[in-house]
């Protein structure tokens, strides 16, 4: 039985070292998010120093919001796609990096590397590459696709935007698969080749399923990224050209710093955390079940 003396004395202990960080987590996570419900019910115009209680009409607002939702719609979209071919990509590449291949360190580290590269630079270095160095290649071989910058068409903007993002993410997500498939038992993968199975079926029914537990944080950890995009798409079209590829993170800055429309602007940011929650959230909960079958 611990005295009360004893249990107040590993309490201040205890406080001594989770103390500051519990400290900074308030401060910086838990203090704002409730400020930022609280300003979802005023029009709070980020400069006057009073704002009106408003109730429930910048949710109202929200859901009339025609441009919000395209613009949500946009993300989901280009969510879609990029996580698949993210995931896709790094899984084949840490498949053909962890089967022996000379140099293959060498290999990784080089596709690793974008994803050192913050979003604003890579942005402005893409931008240059599609804007003028594709153009460039494009006139001088008679490349009609590359005539032209992408930048400057909505549907290959948008398909330039997907290009980048996959380019960004594929390396550290190759790393995470790598780790994965190194952790699958090597004795069942030299039973599986004793007994003749093929380099493609052991792939597909013994490799796949137990790399489940690899999907899962990969396929997560994409759908945050993508669905919070915004330096890279701030940097390569600036959501052109005509709005086309601006993402539903754009537009809530847009909306709340250069609208000064703070109150819709947060009451939209609430809206699609919510929304990226429960897609996160069934994401997870329906690769776990994938996961146990496994």
């Amino acid at each position: 039985m611990i005295s009360e003396k004893g249990l107040w004395s590993r309490l201040r202990l205890r406080l001594l070292f989770t103390g500051p960080t519990l400290f900074a987590f308030a401060t910086v996570m838990i203090v704002p998010f409730v400020y930022g419900i609280y300003l979802t019910f005023t029009n709070w115009d980020g400069i006057s120093t009073t704002s009106t209680m408003v109730g429930f009409e910048n949710y109202a607002y929200v859901w009339k919001d025609a441009v919000f939702w395209k613009s949500f719609y946009l993300t989901l979209k280009y969510v879609f796609i990029s996580v698949a071919l993210v995931n896709v990509v790094a899984f084949l590449l840490a498949y053909f990096l962890s089967s022996g291949l000379k140099g293959q360190s060498f290999f990784r580290a080089g596709f690793f590397i974008p994803n050192l590269v913050g979003g604003i630079v890579l942005g402005f270095v893409w931008q240059f590459i599609f804007s003028n160095v594709l153009v460039s290649i494009g006139q001088k071989a008679g490349i009609s696709v590359f005539g032209t910058s992408w930048l400057a068409d909505p549907d290959k903007a948008f398909l330039a935007l997907i290009i980048v993002t996959v380019w960004q993410y594929a390396g550290y997500m190759m790393v995470i698969y790598v780790a994965g498939l190194m952790n699958v038992p090597k004795d069942i993968m030299e039973a599986a080749s004793i007994d003749g199975a093929t380099a493609f079926r052991k792939l597909r029914t013994m490799i796949l399923p137990l790399m489940v537990p690899s999907f899962i944080v990969c396929v997560f950890l994409s759908l945050q990224r993508t669905f919070m995009v915004y330096d890279l798409n701030l940097t390569l079209t600036k959501g052109g050209p005509f709005k086309s590829t601006e993402m539903v993170s754009m537009h809530v800055y847009e909306k709340a710093f250069l609208s000064r429309d703070y109150g819709v602007g947060q009451s939209e940011a609430l809206v699609l955390f919510l929304l990226v929650a429960g897609i996160t959230l069934l994401q997870v909960y329906f690769s776990k079940k994938l996961e146990v079958e496994a």
